[in-house]
């Protein structure tokens, strides 16, 4: 192989000329002369040879008559070396124009014999062909060294690497085996290749090979996976291993199988427990024990176009039975947790105990992050029940959060945290859930400083502001009243939607603080109102489950209703059914003290999910707002267009005003007015407007069939 040559320091191609006559070195550099070429002479073969052996020559321009070594001699001598056997050689003279003096030349090694005198305009042209073969020459060559390097390192990485990998074609013969399966199975790579993967397979068991999973998979170019498989060596020794199969190429026509020595895995949980990675009361995982197993099964991240996730399970009730009963009691339960949730997962699933009643599951190899979901439910399921502890009944619960590696986090402490996040949604969604972590969540977190100081600014009146959305008797033709919407309008991101950082406030608390500055606003815009609308109309104002949840929360809207002088019953609270039935009993004390102090109560949301109409009679109730979702679909449904004739109907028994939000067409609008709804709220009528705007719909307006009041709105 030739030894390698590199190109000089500065990049230039280097031409050396040999010639005895100083004359004609002379002229040739001059003739020669480019910025990207550099000329080096020698004024006899033996300098020539010297030359040869320190500097990396491109091409030598020989001249054929000199004294003690003629230019053929030169030329044999440098086609025997290693290092100059491909440098081009172009022979000059101007005396040997014989037919064997130039066969003798082209014998000794040149690719090109000019005479004397020659023309420079042939010449420099031949010798920049030549330069430029002999650059695209050391190119080719030092590519050949580059792809023999890579073929060696592969080579290196199979030979070397701890698991087992087979190469299988098509038909289910194996065609290559690395070292390590070479060891595991006590085969050799000759014995191995040629002979039919289905020999070595005990579980899954394969009969026929196009039958099998791996070809049914590789037909598909998708990935085959077999967790807990297990391997037969000639011998009939069984080996317990994790097989991942995927497709090679199209043009290969076979696959890869890996396999992992799970034997060495046992161990592993083996020498974990001997280091208390187990938790002493459940005999799960504990935190250390977790972080080692889990962090392991990221590194390897076997499962390409496959999913990992991460259930952080916390129990409702387990406080509760802890300070009534006692650590011991508690500690019975956990141990039936763990029992109960082992029989939930496969075995290979990771189960662990965090510490104190918070568990952790880890779920690798799922088609789709969803799937999570079922064993979520499964989970909640076998937990959530009644246990007799000591004698006493004790009921569970759980909630859970999902993370899904890599969107939540690409580490183990980020899925962690994303889980964590997510079970306390969960919780704060009502307990005994599942839920997602999402990439808003993460949003919602790095807003809350941000929140925190809007608020402030929207109390002076800087980002937060109110819009008003009027309510329409639609037999008076008279302006019920408005509700009051929040409206946030950010420096630098412009409007947020309300659907962004109400749920926001609401997780951070924050709500709590500008609940005050909404009630003072909707008080005071009402009593600017005062001689411009009836004095009975009516602001209306969303309070959130924890504002509602406040013991304070009669005493603040009786100060903003005295601070304004509003009169009784001009102040309206809505209220979300879900914030109502999560404490029946604190909800009926909190409706009683809002009606002592003159505010109504509106039912809100209605119908957007597990409504129960036993509500609206046990309830003390002064309005119920249809919700907007089921508007907007119950034209296209019988059932629900009898549901909402069912609600309005038994509302006005009920002595319950109703309000329908959310009406938008015309077919709506016409429906709900035929079937005895008095009030209307929605785009069709109006939307959300500024106190200046609002003024237009102080005069009542007489509606005949025609509705005109569609057409002056």
């Amino acid at each position: 192989m030739e030894c390698a040559q590199s190109q000089p320091p500065n990049g230039k191609s280097v031409l050396l000329v040999v010639d005895d006559y100083p004359e004609n070195l002379v002229t040739m550099r001059a003739v020669l002369q480019r910025q990207d070429w550099e000329i080096v002479t020698a004024s006899s073969g033996m300098e020539a040879l010297g030359l040869l052996l320190d500097v990396d020559v491109d091409l030598v321009l020989l001249d054929v008559q000199m004294p003690e070594m003629d230019g053929f001699e030169v030329a044999r001598l440098m086609r025997g070396s290693q290092r100059t056997r491909l440098t081009p050689i172009i022979f000059l003279t101007a005396n040997e124009q014989s037919r064997d003096a130039v066969h003798k030349g082209y014998a000794s090694g040149a690719v090109d014999y000019l005479f004397k005198p020659f023309d420079p305009n042939i010449l420099k042209p031949k010798v920049q062909a030549l330069l430029e073969h002999q650059h695209n020459r050391r190119a080719l060559q030092k590519l050949s060294r580059e792809l023999e390097s890579a073929r060696a390192f592969n080579a290196s990485v199979l030979a070397n690497v701890a698991e087992g990998i087979l190469v299988v074609n098509e038909d289910g013969i194996i065609s290559f085996a690395n070292p390590a399966i070479c060891r595991l199975l006590g085969m050799t790579d000759g014995e191995l290749r040629g002979t039919g993967l289905c020999c070595y397979l005990e579980e899954p068991a394969v009969t026929e090979w196009t039958d099998s999973g791996f070809y049914h998979h590789y037909r598909r170019a998708d990935t085959y996976r077999v967790h807990d498989a297990v391997m037969r060596t000639p011998e009939g020794r069984q080996l317990p291993v994790a097989l991942s199969c995927a497709p090679l190429p199209e043009e290969q026509k076979a696959m890869v199988l890996s396999v992992l020595d799970m034997s060495v895995v046992r161990d592993l949980y083996s020498q974990l427990e001997q280091q208390a990675v187990t938790d002493s009361l459940t005999g799960l995982l504990n935190r250390r024990g977790f972080y080692q197993t889990v962090e392991g099964m990221l590194l390897r991240n076997e499962h390409a176009g496959k999913y990992l996730v991460v259930l952080y399970l916390d129990l409702d009730g387990f406080k509760h039975v802890n300070d009534s009963l006692g650590h011991d009691a508690g500690d019975q339960v956990l141990v039936w947790v763990a029992e109960q949730l082992k029989e939930c997962l496969r075995p290979y699933d990771v189960l662990a105990r965090m510490g104190g009643d918070e568990f952790v599951v880890v779920i690798d190899g799922l088609d789709f992050p969803e799937h999570a979901a079922k064993v979520a439910e499964k989970l909640i399921d076998r937990v959530s029940a009644r246990r007799h502890v000591d004698g006493i009944e004790a009921t569970l619960g759980a909630s859970i959060g999902i993370a899904v590696y890599p969107d939540c986090g690409t580490h183990l402490d980020g899925l962690l945290r994303a889980a964590d996040i997510a079970m306390y949604e969960a919780k704060r969604a009502g307990r005994q859930q599942y839920r997602f972590y999402d990439q808003y969540m993460n949003g919602r977190a790095r807003s809350r400083l941000m929140l925190e100081e809007s608020v402030r600014t929207a109390i002076e009146g800087k980002d937060f502001s109110i819009v008003y959305q009027p309510q329409i008797n639609v037999i008076t033709g008279r302006t019920r009243g408005f509700e009051a919407l929040l409206r946030w309008n950010h420096p630098d991101a412009g409007d947020v939607p309300s659907s962004l950082f109400i749920p926001l406030l609401e997780e951070t608390r924050l709500i709590n603080k500008l609940g005050g500055w909404i009630f003072e606003q909707g008080a005071a815009q009402l009593q600017r109102w005062e001689g411009v609308f009836p004095a009975d109309l009516v602001m209306s104002v969303s309070v959130s489950p924890a504002q509602f949840s406040m013991p304070n929360l009669a005493a603040e809207l009786q100060r903003a209703m005295h601070n304004h002088g509003l009169q009784p019953r001009q102040l309206e609270v809505e209220i979300t059914e879900p914030s109502l039935v999560h404490n029946l009993v604190h909800s009926r004390k909190q409706l009683q003290s809002l009606h002592d102090i003159g505010v109504r109560v509106s039912l809100d949301d209605f119908g957007a999910g597990d409504s129960s109409l036993a509500h609206l009679r046990n309830l003390d109730l002064d309005t119920l707002k249809i919700d907007r979702h089921f508007i907007s679909g119950m034209m296209s449904s019988p059932r629900d267009l009898a549901v909402a004739r069912t609600i309005m109907d038994l509302c006005r028994m009920l002595n319950i005003e109703v309000i329908a939000e959310g009406v938008e067409t015309l077919e709506q609008y016409q429906w709900l007015v035929a079937n005895g709804c008095e009030i209307i709220q929605g785009f069709l009528l109006a939307h959300p407007m500024t106190p200046d705007e609002a003024v237009r719909f102080v005069e009542p307006i007489v509606l005949p069939t025609t509705h005109p009041l569609l057409e002056q709105h």
